[in-house]
Protein backbone atom coordinates (compact mmCIF):
# COMPACT_ATOMS: atom_id res chain seq x y z
CA UNK A 1 0.00 0.00 0.00
CA UNK A 2 1.54 3.21 -1.23
CA UNK A 3 0.30 6.33 0.66
CA UNK A 4 0.04 10.20 0.03
CA UNK A 5 2.58 10.63 2.31
CA UNK A 6 4.83 8.53 0.52
CA UNK A 7 4.50 10.29 -2.98
CA UNK A 8 5.08 13.69 -1.20
CA UNK A 9 8.44 12.76 0.27
CA UNK A 10 9.73 11.46 -3.41
CA UNK A 11 7.96 14.38 -4.98
CA UNK A 12 9.81 16.59 -1.78
CA UNK A 13 13.00 14.86 -2.57
CA UNK A 14 13.85 16.22 -6.03
CA UNK A 15 11.54 19.39 -5.82
CA UNK A 16 11.95 20.31 -1.93
CA UNK A 17 8.57 21.92 -0.69
CA UNK A 18 10.09 24.20 1.71
CA UNK A 19 12.78 26.20 -1.74
CA UNK A 20 8.93 26.98 -3.11
CA UNK A 21 9.33 31.07 -2.83
CA UNK A 22 7.74 33.04 -0.38
CA UNK A 23 4.29 33.80 -2.07
CA UNK A 24 3.60 30.85 -2.87
CA UNK A 25 1.53 27.76 -1.28
CA UNK A 26 2.59 24.67 -2.61
CA UNK A 27 2.62 21.32 -0.49
CA UNK A 28 -0.08 18.90 0.75
CA UNK A 29 -3.24 21.13 0.44
CA UNK A 30 -6.13 18.70 0.61
CA UNK A 31 -6.10 15.44 2.07
CA UNK A 32 -4.13 13.48 4.92
CA UNK A 33 -0.52 11.79 3.91
CA UNK A 34 -1.77 8.80 5.95
CA UNK A 35 -4.82 7.83 2.88
CA UNK A 36 -3.63 5.04 0.29
CA UNK A 37 -3.17 5.69 -3.03
CA UNK A 38 -4.30 3.97 -6.55
CA UNK A 39 -4.73 6.21 -9.09
CA UNK A 40 -3.44 9.37 -9.23
CA UNK A 41 -4.45 12.41 -11.84
CA UNK A 42 -2.07 14.44 -13.14
CA UNK A 43 -2.90 18.83 -14.20
CA UNK A 44 -1.48 22.06 -14.33
CA UNK A 45 -4.60 23.18 -12.75
CA UNK A 46 -7.16 21.74 -10.42
CA UNK A 47 -10.32 23.02 -11.77
CA UNK A 48 -13.83 21.86 -10.87
CA UNK A 49 -13.83 19.82 -14.04
CA UNK A 50 -10.57 18.13 -13.16
CA UNK A 51 -11.85 17.28 -9.72
CA UNK A 52 -15.25 16.13 -11.65
CA UNK A 53 -12.26 14.04 -13.86
CA UNK A 54 -10.17 12.22 -10.47
CA UNK A 55 -13.55 11.37 -9.32
CA UNK A 56 -14.79 9.83 -12.08
CA UNK A 57 -11.47 8.20 -13.07
CA UNK A 58 -11.39 6.75 -9.16
CA UNK A 59 -8.30 9.04 -8.48
CA UNK A 60 -7.60 9.25 -5.01
CA UNK A 61 -5.37 12.03 -5.24
CA UNK A 62 -4.23 14.73 -7.99
CA UNK A 63 -0.91 16.51 -8.43
CA UNK A 64 -0.79 19.42 -10.00
CA UNK A 65 1.45 22.68 -10.87
CA UNK A 66 -0.49 25.59 -9.58
CA UNK A 67 -1.92 25.33 -5.81
CA UNK A 68 -5.93 24.26 -5.79
CA UNK A 69 -5.49 27.08 -2.70
CA UNK A 70 -3.53 30.55 -3.04
CA UNK A 71 -5.35 32.94 -1.24
CA UNK A 72 -6.57 32.06 2.57
CA UNK A 73 -10.34 31.22 1.95
CA UNK A 74 -13.27 32.51 3.99
CA UNK A 75 -15.60 30.31 3.01
CA UNK A 76 -16.26 26.76 0.82
CA UNK A 77 -18.36 27.80 -2.11
CA UNK A 78 -20.20 24.95 -3.79
CA UNK A 79 -18.94 23.68 -7.38
CA UNK A 80 -15.66 24.92 -6.59
CA UNK A 81 -12.63 23.09 -6.83
CA UNK A 82 -11.52 23.19 -3.14
CA UNK A 83 -15.50 22.49 -2.10
CA UNK A 84 -15.19 19.43 -4.66
CA UNK A 85 -12.13 18.16 -3.36
CA UNK A 86 -14.08 18.05 -0.06
CA UNK A 87 -17.02 16.45 -1.44
CA UNK A 88 -15.27 13.92 -3.38
CA UNK A 89 -12.70 12.98 -1.01
CA UNK A 90 -9.90 13.77 -3.33
CA UNK A 91 -6.34 14.68 -2.03
CA UNK A 92 -4.36 17.48 -3.65
CA UNK A 93 -0.40 17.60 -3.92
CA UNK A 94 0.38 20.81 -5.49
CA UNK A 95 3.96 21.54 -6.79
CA UNK A 96 4.44 25.05 -7.87
CA UNK A 97 7.46 27.54 -7.80
CA UNK A 98 9.39 24.28 -5.84
CA UNK A 99 8.96 22.40 -9.14
CA UNK A 100 9.71 25.56 -11.56
CA UNK A 101 13.09 25.55 -9.88
CA UNK A 102 14.10 21.99 -9.52
CA UNK A 103 17.68 21.08 -11.26
CA UNK A 104 16.24 17.20 -12.28
CA UNK A 105 12.33 17.30 -14.10
CA UNK A 106 11.41 20.77 -12.73
CA UNK A 107 9.52 23.00 -15.23
CA UNK A 108 12.17 25.50 -16.35
CA UNK A 109 14.13 22.33 -17.10
CA UNK A 110 11.62 20.63 -19.02
CA UNK A 111 10.88 23.89 -21.04
CA UNK A 112 14.40 23.63 -22.37
CA UNK A 113 14.66 20.52 -23.05
CA UNK A 114 11.20 20.71 -25.23
CA UNK A 115 12.69 23.27 -26.86
CA UNK A 116 16.31 21.61 -27.89
CA UNK A 117 18.71 23.69 -26.42
CA UNK A 118 22.38 22.67 -25.38
CA UNK A 119 24.52 23.64 -23.14
CA UNK A 120 21.41 24.32 -20.55
CA UNK A 121 22.72 26.39 -17.54
CA UNK A 122 21.71 28.97 -14.66
CA UNK A 123 20.46 32.56 -15.88
CA UNK A 124 19.30 33.46 -12.83
CA UNK A 125 19.72 31.92 -9.16
CA UNK A 126 16.56 32.57 -6.78
CA UNK A 127 17.78 34.55 -3.77
CA UNK A 128 16.70 32.92 -1.18
CA UNK A 129 16.81 29.41 -2.03
CA UNK A 130 19.94 29.54 -4.20
CA UNK A 131 18.24 27.47 -7.15
CA UNK A 132 17.98 28.72 -10.72
CA UNK A 133 14.51 30.15 -11.24
CA UNK A 134 15.96 31.10 -15.05
CA UNK A 135 17.66 29.40 -17.23
CA UNK A 136 19.36 29.47 -20.43
CA UNK A 137 20.80 27.21 -23.56
CA UNK A 138 21.83 27.54 -26.97
CA UNK A 139 20.46 26.60 -30.11
CA UNK A 140 22.16 23.84 -32.05
CA UNK A 141 20.84 25.62 -35.37
CA UNK A 142 20.79 29.53 -35.27
CA UNK A 143 17.45 31.11 -36.19
CA UNK A 144 16.22 34.48 -37.72
CA UNK A 145 13.44 36.25 -35.06
CA UNK A 146 10.05 35.13 -37.09
CA UNK A 147 11.67 31.52 -37.66
CA UNK A 148 12.31 30.94 -33.77
CA UNK A 149 9.15 32.45 -32.91
CA UNK A 150 7.41 29.74 -35.87
CA UNK A 151 10.36 27.24 -33.60
CA UNK A 152 8.89 27.61 -29.98
CA UNK A 153 5.33 27.53 -31.56
CA UNK A 154 5.74 24.08 -32.94
CA UNK A 155 7.88 23.25 -30.29
CA UNK A 156 5.26 23.42 -27.67
CA UNK A 157 2.08 22.78 -29.64
CA UNK A 158 0.83 26.00 -28.93
CA UNK A 159 -2.18 28.06 -31.02
CA UNK A 160 0.11 30.83 -31.31
CA UNK A 161 3.21 32.94 -29.86
CA UNK A 162 3.19 36.30 -29.60
CA UNK A 163 6.99 38.03 -30.00
CA UNK A 164 9.34 41.28 -30.28
CA UNK A 165 12.03 41.04 -33.87
CA UNK A 166 15.36 41.61 -32.07
CA UNK A 167 16.78 41.89 -35.35
CA UNK A 168 20.00 39.92 -34.67
CA UNK A 169 20.31 35.90 -35.59
CA UNK A 170 19.48 33.92 -32.29
CA UNK A 171 22.21 31.22 -31.04
CA UNK A 172 21.45 31.56 -27.39
CA UNK A 173 18.22 31.82 -25.39
CA UNK A 174 16.90 32.50 -22.07
CA UNK A 175 13.84 31.20 -20.31
CA UNK A 176 11.46 31.47 -17.37
CA UNK A 177 8.17 29.46 -17.94
CA UNK A 178 4.57 31.03 -16.99
CA UNK A 179 4.84 34.24 -15.88
CA UNK A 180 8.44 34.95 -16.42
CA UNK A 181 8.55 38.07 -17.79
CA UNK A 182 10.59 40.27 -15.56
CA UNK A 183 13.42 37.65 -16.16
CA UNK A 184 14.10 38.72 -19.58
CA UNK A 185 16.43 41.53 -18.10
CA UNK A 186 18.51 39.07 -16.97
CA UNK A 187 18.52 37.46 -20.24
CA UNK A 188 19.56 41.01 -22.22
CA UNK A 189 22.45 41.44 -19.61
CA UNK A 190 23.79 37.39 -20.40
CA UNK A 191 23.44 38.51 -24.44
CA UNK A 192 20.87 36.25 -25.36
CA UNK A 193 19.49 36.56 -28.57
CA UNK A 194 15.75 35.58 -27.58
CA UNK A 195 14.00 35.06 -24.23
CA UNK A 196 10.86 32.45 -23.75
CA UNK A 197 8.36 33.03 -21.39
CA UNK A 198 4.71 32.64 -20.46
CA UNK A 199 3.00 36.07 -21.13
CA UNK A 200 4.86 39.70 -20.62
CA UNK A 201 3.20 43.31 -20.25
CA UNK A 202 3.62 45.71 -23.05
CA UNK A 203 6.54 48.02 -21.58
CA UNK A 204 8.42 44.60 -21.31
CA UNK A 205 7.70 43.65 -25.02
CA UNK A 206 9.16 47.93 -25.69
CA UNK A 207 12.13 47.09 -23.47
CA UNK A 208 12.85 43.92 -25.55
CA UNK A 209 12.32 45.42 -29.43
CA UNK A 210 15.02 48.04 -27.72
CA UNK A 211 17.07 45.63 -26.37
CA UNK A 212 17.31 43.66 -29.93
CA UNK A 213 15.82 41.10 -27.88
CA UNK A 214 13.60 38.72 -29.85
CA UNK A 215 11.04 37.89 -26.68
CA UNK A 216 8.74 35.00 -27.41
CA UNK A 217 5.27 35.04 -25.33
CA UNK A 218 4.22 31.27 -25.77
CA UNK A 219 1.47 31.11 -23.30
CA UNK A 220 1.16 30.31 -19.34
CA UNK A 221 0.07 26.92 -20.01
CA UNK A 222 1.96 26.16 -22.91
CA UNK A 223 5.47 26.79 -21.24
CA UNK A 224 4.31 24.68 -18.09
CA UNK A 225 2.27 21.91 -19.39
CA UNK A 226 5.67 20.10 -20.37
CA UNK A 227 6.73 18.90 -16.94
CA UNK A 228 3.71 17.03 -16.67
CA UNK A 229 4.51 14.02 -18.94
CA UNK A 230 8.41 13.59 -17.63
CA UNK A 231 6.70 14.02 -13.86
CA UNK A 232 4.55 11.14 -14.78
CA UNK A 233 7.06 8.97 -16.45
CA UNK A 234 9.59 9.43 -13.18
CA UNK A 235 6.27 8.97 -10.64
CA UNK A 236 5.46 5.72 -12.60
CA UNK A 237 8.81 4.46 -11.93
CA UNK A 238 8.71 4.77 -8.67
CA UNK A 239 5.82 3.80 -7.91
CA UNK A 240 5.49 1.10 -10.40
CA UNK A 241 1.83 -0.39 -8.04
CA UNK A 242 0.03 2.79 -8.87
CA UNK A 243 -1.76 4.17 -12.26
CA UNK A 244 -1.00 7.68 -12.92
CA UNK A 245 -2.79 9.34 -15.68
CA UNK A 246 -2.45 12.83 -17.01
CA UNK A 247 -5.57 14.81 -17.35
CA UNK A 248 -8.20 15.44 -20.09
CA UNK A 249 -9.89 18.21 -18.74
CA UNK A 250 -6.92 20.78 -18.23
CA UNK A 251 -6.88 23.02 -21.29
CA UNK A 252 -5.82 26.47 -22.10
CA UNK A 253 -8.19 28.99 -21.27
CA UNK A 254 -6.75 31.44 -23.99
CA UNK A 255 -8.51 30.83 -27.34
CA UNK A 256 -6.98 32.44 -30.74
CA UNK A 257 -8.98 33.85 -33.68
Amino acid sequence: MTTIGEIYHYIDGFAPFHTQMGFDNAGLLAGSPKDAVNTVLLALDITPAVVREAAARGAELVISHHPVIFNPLKRLEPETAPYLLAKHGVAAICAHTNLDMAAQGGVNACLAQKLGLKDIRTLHQDEASGLPDALMGDLETPLAPRAFAQYVRDALGCDGVRYTDGGREITRVGLCSGGGEDWFYYAAQADCQAFVTGESKHHILLDAENAHVTLVNAGHYYTECVVLEPLKTRLSEQFPAIRFVLSQKMHSPAKFI
